[in-house]
Formats: C-alpha cells, structure tokens, sequence
C-alpha cells in the first residue's frame, strides 16, 4: 500500500496528496511532519539511530521519533501510531512549536517539511522496532550537545535545527 502524505503550503494550509517516496525525491515537495523528544525523570533524552533501511539519514542518530500524518490523519492520531509502531509504547505529548526546514541527502533525495515538534515524558520499557531503528539510547543533555557539535554529520538536520529550541522551552 502506497502512503500518501499531506501537502502543505508555508501556513501549514492542506493543498493536496502524494505518495510518500515522491515527496522525498529531487528537491522535495513541502508536506505536513511531526518530530517527538521523549524525556526520561532523569531528564536523559531518548535517542534512537535510524535503521540503515531508511532511505534518507540512514544510521544517523535522530530524536525519539519522527515521521508523517497520512492521508485523513490528525497530527494526534499519527504521533501517537508512530510512538507505537517505533517504539513500543505512548505517552502523552504536548505540541511546542513548528518550523520548515529543507535539506538535501546526497544525490537521494531531500526533506522539505513543515514540522510539528512535539515533547512527552516517559519511563517504561522501549521495545523499539528494528526496521525502522537501528540502536537507541537514554543520554544525558550535556553529552549530547557535545556531541552533536563533535560529530554533527552523525545527526539529522531536523534533529540539529530543533533541538535547542526544545531544551529552551523546557529550562534545559
């Protein structure tokens, strides 16, 4: 089964449908994407490196979980699916802030997403699905803004663009 993204224009406005590996080819089409960090009481973020499967960033490391609403899918409906199917569990979520980002991957492909960022604290057990996640980890904040400034070709760039406004609007 063909998965159909929305389209969007700059306001975040539905415009249309189209399958999803097209919107991902040449330069992109602008569609509708959510991003989630997952925050432990430790304050530790969940981290997974996405599986070597993925055809754009594959096996860089990404927050907790990202992905797309489908056709006729609420933002809420489609955060929660994915946590789901990604990760094994759901939490409740809170909505902080959208922003469109573009980037290319190589001669592959590109992103061109208005992303709806999204935060939740959980502490059960992750059983992460391993099509979609290679490796995952709990880490500590500091360790990770060392390390994406160490390493940042290791990191997705919706990760990059969106992490510091997040640990902002959260005190980090």
């Amino acid at each position: 089964m063909k998965e159909e993204l929305i389209l969007v224009d700059e306001k975040d406005n539905e415009i249309g449908f189209e399958e999803k590996m097209k919107c991902h080819l040449g330069n992109g089409i602008l569609h509708r994407a959510f991003t989630i960090f997952i925050f432990n009481k430790n304050n530790q973020m969940l981290i997974q490196r996405r599986s070597k499967k993925k055809f754009l960033w594959g096996l860089c490391w990404a927050n907790a979980c990202c992905s797309h609403p489908r056709k006729g899918e609420s933002l809420e409906q489609a955060t929660h699916r994915r946590l789901k199917e990604e990760l094994g569990f759901n939490c409740k979520l809170q909505y902080l802030f959208s922003f469109i980002y573009h980037a290319n991957f190589a001669n592959r492909g590109s992103e061109y997403e208005l992303d709806h960022v999204f935060v939740g604290r959980y502490d059960g057990e992750v059983t992460p699905n391993p099509e979609e996640i290679a490796e995952w980890k709990w880490i500590d904040i500091e360790k990770l803004k060392k390390d994406i400034r160490k390493n940042p070709d290791q990191y997705t760039p919706w990760f990059k663009l969106s992490i510091n406004k997040v640990l902002k609007s959260l005190k980090f």
